[in-house]
């Protein structure tokens, strides 16, 4: 697939997507500041954060970088990420409720699976969530590559920053990390100008 949308182009070149679980709206709101001046160009909220909504349209309102929202399971949390401003909208498996608001919408969906049909169907509309993706591994994800040639596929669950690369060889176009990036802005500098 040709990374024409501007989601896929910016993961095509930073290769990791921070997955944001914070304790607050406004831990969000700073971390993906951190992530953005460290080079960032891709930050997923979850619906974990207290008050996500509230963080996500601080940061829209700053127009930087592409905030999108993950741990979607609803049709009624679709549409609070959108009217918030998500740049794109995540579950954690087939979700057919936040995948009419994402049609409605014209917001990128990147719909979760784990079963080969699941990540095939969802592949087939769009970039797909492997989730949880420790379960298989890197091999896993080469085997999906193997039926999925053209498939956009995006790992996450369980998956560390070292670990990343494995993932990325076995053809990941992406892949999630929900903790373990560095604090030190320096470092994070680095991870991402590596990456990118």
């Amino acid at each position: 697939m040709e990374p024409t949308d501007p989601l896929l182009t910016a993961l095509a070149a930073q290769r990791l997507l921070p997955v944001l679980r914070s304790p607050s709206a406004d831990a969000a709101v700073d971390r993906t500041r951190q992530l953005l001046d460290a080079g960032c160009r891709v930050v997923e909220l979850t619906t974990s954060t207290p008050d996500w909504d509230r963080a996500l349209a601080r940061l829209v309102a700053e127009g930087r970088g592409l905030i999108g929202v993950g741990t979607l399971s609803t049709g009624e949390q679709a549409a609070r990420a959108v009217e918030a401003g998500a740049a794109f909208l995540v579950t954690p498996f087939p979700a057919p409720q936040v995948r009419e608001v994402a049609t409605a919408s014209g917001v990128t969906l990147v719909e979760g699976g784990y079963t080969p049909g699941e990540i095939a169907e969802a592949a087939g509309r769009g970039p797909a969530k492997v989730f949880p993706a420790h379960v298989g591994g890197p091999r896993f994800l080469s085997s999906l590559r193997a039926v999925l040639p053209g498939a956009v596929l995006i790992p996450t669950g369980g998956i560390s920053v070292d670990e990343a690369s494995a993932y990325l060889e076995a053809g990941a176009w992406a892949v999630g990390i929900g903790s373990g990036l560095p604090d030190e802005p320096a470092a994070l500098a680095r991870l991402f100008t590596a990456t990118g």
